[in-house]
């Protein structure tokens, strides 16, 4: 039986935003090809003299012309699929009903755990479960207690045994399942400046104005450059591509897999449409 070891290095972005929240971001690649990628992005980030983290809220204008090589080159490894680059996010106007006091406490571990579970498309990865398939999980520091991030990890160890993965050849050690600093990981940091750009555009952040001016200010439009730069690469992929709803799957379920870029936009399977939480809604007329 063949052996194969995937990473799965994960981040979030806005837990609540205008329209959109509970953004959540991830990438998959071959465990041996991570560090070759890492020191590639590495000798990327010394030649363009960017010897800080790289953060989506750290994008100004005197960067703009540097961050926008980096993520162009970031995207190179996208379109070879040494990198699968996943999304998610929920909809404001989609809100969960009958929720306990527990769910409600622990709703981002809820999305996070059903992010790595199906986001990727692991279910797919092992056809005719003819291989071990061994995941590992880095998780961009978690803000929460060390017991509560403890219990989350055995928690997501567990995903192989759950129904509809069970019995496929998976691994996900829970040895294997750590927490890690973006400081050092580029391949992390790659994936905060595409989250963090889909945040900012599907909440309309590009639209805000200081207060008393009519005028976008200059870091904003910085932004929005920046954005729609990675928009344009992930179109050169996937022409047309909407980033506000879910990726479709032309060649079926499997496509969560194999796709090199996939946006995930989440439901609730039990939930109420609140259309005043969303765009381009007015209130009835009172009258």
């Amino acid at each position: 039986m063949a052996r194969r070891h995937y990473t799965i290095i994960c981040d979030e972005s806005d837990k609540k935003g205008q329209y959109f929240s509970n953004f959540f971001g991830g990438v998959l690649l071959k465990s041996q090809d991570r560090q070759a990628i890492e020191e590639l992005l590495q000798a990327k980030k010394h030649e363009l003299n960017l010897n800080s983290e790289l953060k989506w809220q750290r994008v100004t204008d005197n960067y703009l012309d540097k961050y926008a090589e980096f993520i162009k080159f970031y995207f190179r490894f996208v379109v070879s699929n040494r990198i699968k680059v996943r999304i998610m996010f929920s909809q404001n106007i989609h809100q969960p009903n009958n929720l306990t006091k527990e769910q409600i406490e622990n709703t981002y571990f809820r999305l996070y755990y059903q992010f790595i579970k199906h986001a990727f498309g692991i279910r797919f990865c092992n056809p005719n479960a003819l291989d071990r398939v061994e995941f590992a999980l880095l998780l961009d520091q978690i803000p929460d207690t060390e017991a509560k991030t403890s219990n989350f990890k055995k928690y997501l160890s567990n995903i192989p045994e759950t129904i509809g993965l069970r019995g496929l050849g998976i691994a996900m050690p829970v040895s294997q399942v750590a927490s890690v600093d973006s400081k050092d990981h580029v391949i992390l940091q790659g994936l905060d400046i595409i989250l963090g750009a889909m945040a900012f555009r599907l909440n309309d952040k590009h639209l805000v104005k200081p207060d008393g001016s009519r005028r976008r200010g200059k870091r904003t439009i910085t932004k929005e450059k920046l954005y729609k730069l990675i928009n344009r690469e992930i179109r050169e992929l996937y022409p047309g591509f909407n980033i506000g709803v879910s990726t479709g799957q032309p060649n079926g379920q499997t496509d969560r897999w194999h796709h090199q870029y996939r946006h995930w936009r989440f439901v609730p399977t039990n939930h109420t449409i609140h259309l005043d939480r969303g765009k381009r809604w007015t209130p009835p007329d009172p009258t």
